[in-house]
């Protein structure tokens, strides 16, 4: 039978893990918070659409023309 003790070295490794893991939970965490603030200003859903900085003509409000 084998007897493992761990190293101190690994208990030092698991706080350096888990401080990493905080750090990025904790930016996607800020990631996610931006992009629902963002969404929830437009107001209008269809508005995200077109956001995208390219013009997209099927999106632009066909006026009538009246003869």
């Amino acid at each position: 039978m084998v007897i493992r003790v761990e190293h101190e070295l690994h208990e030092r490794r698991k706080g350096r893990n888990a401080g990493v893991g905080l750090l990025l939970a904790g930016f996607i965490a800020i990631v996610f918070g931006l992009t629902v603030v963002k969404v929830m200003q437009l107001g209008d859903i269809r508005q995200f659409e077109t956001f995208d900085h390219a013009p997209r003509p099927q999106l632009i409000p066909q006026t009538e023309v009246v003869e």
